[in-house]
């Protein structure tokens, strides 16, 4: 044997022999092991999880990436015209505009009293750009219809849910003359149908129409939805829309925003997360050398009978990395199952309560990947020094030792 490495298989025998003479130890390593990836894997799940229930519901339509919402400050009292409209449309970077315009409604239905509320005028592009899409029901399309927020069916004392939908309401529309500062009312259809329900909770009592759905078109707009031609001439298109002395609010600046804020939030958690997988790679560690101390005779015997230092450097590399990724396996297998019962658990309850089904922990599988790649190097790492001082001794250093 003398000269001759041992090969893979016989490493794997002699590293298996650890788990089989100290059972309780190896358990409790891997254990310790487990719960701090398991603690990684949580924690950034979470995460992961705030970043997407958050920026989903910012990105709720590819076309509301590239789209701006411009208005005049409150302050300035000025308004969108029809004309400006018409100039807006030739500029160069803009592939489509939605005007948006806001006026005084009454509403009403057989069952309810009177109501004053918002209503917003829009076109058909509007929910495509905007990204505002009902919680309940459709966007209106070319039909009538209206939707409408939440908050007016509370006003109203009625349910918010799916029995709402096709409901229907008398609305009537006030237009405003900004000269004389009059009402004129307009409204074609005396009823109409509910098609979908924002719940939103900061909305306040909205009805949301079609322009063609009234008898005559508004008289002026308080802000308009810009769609830029790319991603490329987003901000140069904003630079000449403030120049022109617009507001201007995108909202890839808002989902920008969002990703950079629950990054920073996935980072901190994951530092929470690496201070418990730290201790449990002490303990790693402190088994490793009280392993080593315990073979020192071992180390003797197989080294006198020809086992290189290669060979005995490789066997207890071997063992620590096998317990580092039993230790992976079993803290992926914890986290990932703790995950799915919160998540489980907190749909549950969100549905029972007349919410959504939503899921608060994400593991995506690449981190699962690398968690697996992580948790074999913290076992090689903490059985580098005790291989290093195991491949070091000789045999009669090993025997004196024992």
């Amino acid at each position: 044997m003398a000269g001759q490495t041992l090969k893979f298989k016989e490493l794997l025998v002699l590293s298996f022999r650890t788990f089989r003479t100290k059972p309780q130890r190896a358990f409790l390593t891997i254990m310790g092991m487990s719960i701090g990836i398991a603690t990684v894997l949580l924690l950034v799940s979470l995460g992961y999880g705030l970043q997407y229930i958050l920026i989903g519901k910012l990105m709720t339509t590819e076309d509301s990436l590239v789209t701006m919402e411009v208005t005049y400050p409150t302050e300035s009292s000025l308004l969108i015209k029809n004309d400006y409209l018409e100039t807006l449309k030739k500029y160069e970077d803009v592939a489509e505009i939605s005007p948006i315009a806001q006026f005084p409604g009454e509403i009403s239905a057989q069952d309810t009293s009177k109501l004053l509320i918002e209503t917003r005028i829009i076109e058909p592009s509007y929910f495509r750009l905007s990204g505002t899409l009902p919680s309940i029901g459709k966007p209106i399309e070319n039909d009538a219809g209206t939707v409408v927020s939440s908050q007016m069916l509370l006003a109203l004392g009625l349910p918010i849910d799916e029995t709402m939908l096709g409901k229907l309401f008398n609305l009537k529309v006030y237009f405003q003359d900004e000269k004389t500062n009059t009402t004129d009312e307009s409204n074609s259809n005396t009823e109409i149908p509910i098609k979908g329900i924002i719940s939103d909770e900061t909305m306040a009592p909205t009805a949301i129409v079609f322009a063609s759905a009234l008898s005559k078109p508004p008289p002026f707009y308080r802000s308009i939805l810009v769609k830029a031609k790319n991603v490329d001439v987003l901000e140069r298109l904003r630079d000449k829309l403030l120049n022109e002395g617009f507001l201007v609010s995108a909202r890839i600046d808002l989902i920008t925003q969002a990703r950079k804020i629950t990054n920073i939030i996935t980072i901190v958690l994951g530092v929470f997360g690496i201070t418990a997988l730290v201790v449990s790679a002490i303990g790693m560690f402190n088994t490793m050398l009280v392993g080593f101390l315990e073979r020192i005779y071992e180390v003797g015997i197989l080294k006198s009978i020809g086992a290189t230092d290669f060979d005995v450097r490789n066997l207890f590399l071997l063992e620590a990395s096998m317990m580092g990724f039993f230790g992976g396996a079993g803290g992926v297998f914890i986290g990932f199952t703790l995950g799915k019962v919160f998540n489980y658990s907190l749909s549950f309850f969100a549905t029972r309560f007349g919410g959504a089904s939503f899921n608060l922990f994400v593991s995506p599988l690449w981190f699962i990947g690398l968690i697996m790649v992580f948790s074999v190097l913290i076992g090689l790492v903490s059985g580098w020094w005790p291989a290093h001082r195991a491949a070091g001794l000789s045999p009669k250093e090993a025997f004196t030792k024992r």
